[in-house]
């Protein structure tokens, strides 16, 4: 149980320490100190600094199945009104904002993303692929129910939800403008229905 409970503080701390300063610029030796543990006590949990990072990307591809926006299509029935819309949106981006491990992996992918292929190929797919999936989704349903006009869904949601990783990147950056990009976030969606609402 110890030994499970150290080798979870050290992938913790790996994140923390991965998500400021960046995997390449981060040693061994500075992770085993911030835990509290020698070095070679270290190497009895992982491999290598690799084999850390590859478990904390098992570890990010977990979280972001169970969390995943494509988990809310199933869900949005419920949710196909301009309040619902904003309350399934906000709460999932608080979600990723305030979940201090998403939000470390977020910040590590971010930084890694230049250096790493395979970070960079999980980055497109957590900031990009998977947000326009979702997105599409709630635009279909959106359509399907007569809610919006049946237009062109990919650039709907592209529409939709691209401003929206802004105002979330903005949030990661100044978390004081958390309030300010809530609010346009809200706006923004309540908007879109205004100018891409069906005709009643």
């Amino acid at each position: 149980m110890e030994k499970q409970k150290t080798k979870q503080r050290i992938l913790d701390t790996a994140l923390e320490l991965f998500s400021t300063q960046g995997f390449e610029a981060t040693s061994i030796a500075q992770i085993a100190d911030a835990v509290g543990v020698r070095k070679a006590s270290l190497y009895s949990h992982f491999d290598s600094k690799q084999d850390i990072l590859d478990r904390l990307i098992d570890s990010i591809m977990e979280g972001y199945s169970k969390h995943s926006v494509r988990s809310l299509a199933d869900s949005m029935d419920d949710e196909l009104d301009p309040d619902g819309v904003v309350r399934l949106v906000t709460e999932q981006i608080r979600n990723a904002i305030h979940d201090a491990h998403v939000s470390r992996a977020r910040k590590m992918l971010t930084i890694e993303q230049y250096r790493n292929p395979q970070l960079a190929e999980l980055m497109t797919r957590r900031s990009y692929t998977d947000v326009l999936v979702f997105a599409e989704t709630l635009m279909e349903r959106l359509v399907s129910k007569g809610r919006l006009k049946p237009l062109d869904t990919k650039l709907m949601a592209a529409q939709f939800a691209l401003p929206i990783s802004v105002w979330m990147s903005l949030c990661d950056r100044e978390p004081e403008r958390e309030d300010e990009a809530f609010d346009l976030i809200e706006r923004h969606i309540r908007q879109f229905f205004e100018v891409y609402g069906a005709d009643e």
